[in-house]
C-alpha cells in the first residue's frame, strides 16, 4: 500500500552496528497538519525537547530518525547535533528547519556521531520513494525482531482517506503516553485540533494500554501527519461524524501497532489481556488491571505456565483501589479458577494450567461491585528478556 503525497527512504550508515539500516527519513511532499504525543518522563532525549517546541506551529513535513543511539543525556552537544542534523535534512529538502521532526531510539548517555548523516542524508533524499515505507520500520528496530506496520482505509464523505502507521518497541514499554516510537500518517484533510484530540484520545485507548517490563523511555514518541492528498471534506468540529470514523479508524491502526509491540516483547513467549470488569468505574479497573499486568511475579508465573492465582489477587490487593476479595471471580479464557475468592480446585487448575500454554489468553477478574472495566495487554517475562537487557549495551 501506498499513501498520496508520502516518501520514504533508510540506509546503513553504521550509527552501532554494520549491515543494518538505521537512519530513515519520512517526506510529504506539501507541509502536514501534524500532531504529537511525548514521554511524560522529566528525563526527555534532545530530539524531543526539539519536536515539542516546533509542533507548536501544528506544522511538519519531514521526519529524520535513526536507531543505535538515542541521543538522551546529552547535554548542550547532543542538541547541537540534533539541531545540526535538521538542518542538513532541511537544506537538502529546500524546507524550512522549523518543518522537520527528529526521532532517536537506543543507547541512552552516549553521543550521536554527525558523521553517518553528514555521509547519508543527501542519499536518503535521493532514494526517497513511496514503496520504502517498511524500509524505513527497520531502520527505527532496536531489540525488535520484527518491523510493525499497519494500514487502514475509511470512506469520509464520498473520499476514501487512507492510513498508514509504523513503531517499534519490544523493551522498556509502559508508556505514559505512547509507545518507544510510533509513526502515523494519513491523507485525511482535518483540522489540527481534531487532529491532535483524536491522536491523544486515541493513544490513552491504546499505547497506554500496553506493558512489556514497567519502565517508560526518555524517547517515547507518536507523530500524526496528515497532508491532504485524499480531498475528503474537511474534518473539523462541524463534522463530527466525519469526527468520529477518523478517529475509529486511527483507534483500530493504533491498537494494531500496540499489540503488535506486545507480542514482540523481549523474550516474550505469550500475549495476555488482563480484562477487569465489574469494577466502580473504568478509571478503578484500569488500575487494578494495570497493576497484576506489571506485577513481576505475575508475568513469570505466565512464563512459567504456572496457574498461580494468588499472585494475581495479591496484586490486586496492591493497586490501592478498594474490592471485596470475597466476591471475586478469576478466570484463565472459559475456565473459572476462582470463584467468590477461593480457589476451585486441584482439577479446575490443571484445565487452567492447559490455558497458559497458549500464545494468546485472557485472564478476566471480575469484581462484582459496578459497571466499571478496562483492558491492560501486557506479556510473560522470560529468562531471554533479562539475557537481553544484561548484554543491552554490549
Amino acid at each position: 500500500m501506498e499513501i498520496k503525497g508520502f516518501s520514504f527512504a533508510a540506509v546503513e550508515a553504521g550509527i552501532r552496528y554494520s549491515n543494518r539500516l538505521d537512519i530513515g527519513l519520512i517526506f510529504s511532499d506539501v507541509p502536514c497538519t501534524t500532531a504529537g504525543v511525548f514521554t511524560s518522563s522529566q528525563v526527555k532525549a534532545a530530539p524531543l525537547l526539539l519536536d515539542q517546541e516546533r509542533l507548536q506551529t501544528g506544522f511538519a513535513q519531514a521526519i529524520l530518525v535513526n536507531s543505535g543511539c538515542a541521543n538522551a543525556c546529552t547535554g548542550i552537544e547532543g542538541m547541537a547535533v540534533a539541531r545540526e542534523t535538521s538542518k542538513m535534512v532541511s537544506q537538502a529538502l529546500c524546507i524550512p528547519d522549523e518543518m522537520v521532526q527528529l526521532s532517536s531510539t537506543g543507547v541512552i548517555g552516549e553521543q550521536l556521531p554527525l558523521g553517518p548523516f553528514e555521509r547519508n542524508v543527501a542519499k536518503l533524499v535521493a532514494e526517497l520513494s513511496p514503496e520504502k515505507f517498511t524500509q524505513v520500520a527497520r531502520a527505527i528496530m532496536t531489540t525488535d525482531t520484527v518491523p510493525k506496520t499497519a494500514e487502514k482505509t475509511v470512506t469520509i464523505g464520498e473520499t476514501e482517506v487512507s492510513f498508514m502507521g509504523m513503531a517499534k518497541g519490544a523493551g522498556m514499554i509502559m508508556p505514559n503516553m505512547a509507545t518507544m516510537l510510533a509513526f502515523v500518517f494519513t491523507d485525511a484533510r482535518i483540522d489540527f485540533d481534531e487532529l491532535q484530540t483524536s491522536l491523544k484520545q486515541a493513544v490513552d485507548r491504546t499505547f497506554n494500554r500496553i506493558s512489556v517490563d514497567g519502565d517508560t523511555s526518555t524517547n517515547d514518541m507518536v507523530l500524526l501527519m496528515a497532508n491532504g492528498r485524499a480531498g475528503n471534506p474537511q474534518i473539523g468540529a462541524d463534522s463530527p461524524e466525519y469526527q468520529q470514523l477518523f478517529h475509529d479508524v486511527l483507534e483500530e491502526l493504533l491498537k494494531d501497532l500496540a499489540l503488535q509491540i506486545v507480542r514482540d516483547g523481549e523474550g516474550a513467549t505469550k500475549m495476555i489481556t488482563i480484562s477487569v470488569r465489574g469494577a466502580r468505574n473504568d478509571t478503578e479497573a484500569e488500575k487494578i488491571a494495570r497493576t497484576v499486568a506489571t506485577s513481576s511475579l505475575v508475568k513469570t508465573a505466565f512464563f512459567g505456565e504456572d496457574a498461580n492465582w494468588g499472585r494475581i489477587i495479591a496484586a490486586m490487593g496492591r493497586s490501592g483501589v478498594p474490592f471485596s476479595p470475597d466476591i471475586v471471580d478469576i478466570s484463565f479464557n472459559d475456565v473459572l479458577m476462582v470463584k467468590n475468592g477461593l480457589g476451585l480446585g486441584a482439577e479446575v487448575e490443571k484445565e487452567a494450567t492447559k490455558v497458559l500454554k497458549e500464545k494468546n489468553l485472557t485472564v478476566t477478574i471480575d469484581l462484582h461491585d459496578g459497571m466499571g472495566a478496562d483492558d491492560i495487554f501486557t506479556c510473560d517475562l522470560s529468562l531471554d528478556y533479562v539475557k537481553i537487557n544484561a548484554d543491552y549495551r554490549s
